[in-house]
């Protein structure tokens, strides 16, 4: 049984972006009030903490693939969509972070410094931010547009 390592392989993906919203605003007299769609939540971050407790890294050996959440979709009424967890990774002080071809990536060397080691992709807006008539006019039929994929090692 193996009760300590050194090395190993992590396959990490950030949160995805939330999808926006297209929604009309109506009122009673106002058949097309306007815009009021929300944009969509950031999707997490992946963060590495030197953590002077964590001696090993055997806890991501057991388990390589570690994923960040997901941003919420937008909704009608200018409301935001909610922003996804970041996750955070506690590594032994003193870890570096190497990309596959081997380059340093990062140097885990004072007690308690964080690093991003994977930004989550930003959400994506809706056009609430059209306030003007002649703005929604020229508005294309296509307001919101789905979330963007978060970078992952594996899909």
């Amino acid at each position: 049984m193996v009760t300590f390592v050194d090395t190993v392989t992590l396959h990490l993906r950030a949160g995805k972006g939330g999808n926006g919203c297209v929604s009309v605003r109506r009122e009673k007299f106002k058949p097309l009030g306007g815009p009021d769609g929300g944009k969509g939540g950031d999707g997490g971050d992946i963060v590495l903490v030197a953590d002077p407790q964590t001696s090993t890294l055997l806890s991501y050996h057991h388990s390589p693939h570690r994923s960040a959440g997901n941003g919420g979709f937008g909704m009608g009424d200018l409301r935001a969509g909610v922003t996804g967890e970041s996750l955070e990774l506690p590594v032994p002080v003193g870890t570096l972070v190497k990309t596959p071809e081997g380059d340093v990536l990062i140097d885990m060397v004072t007690r308690g410094s964080a690093s991003s080691s994977r930004p989550a992709d930003a959400a994506v807006s809706a056009m609430p931010h059209w306030r003007r008539r002649s703005a929604r006019r020229r508005a294309s039929p296509c307001w919101a547009r789905p979330g963007s994929r978060a970078m992952s090692s594996w899909s």
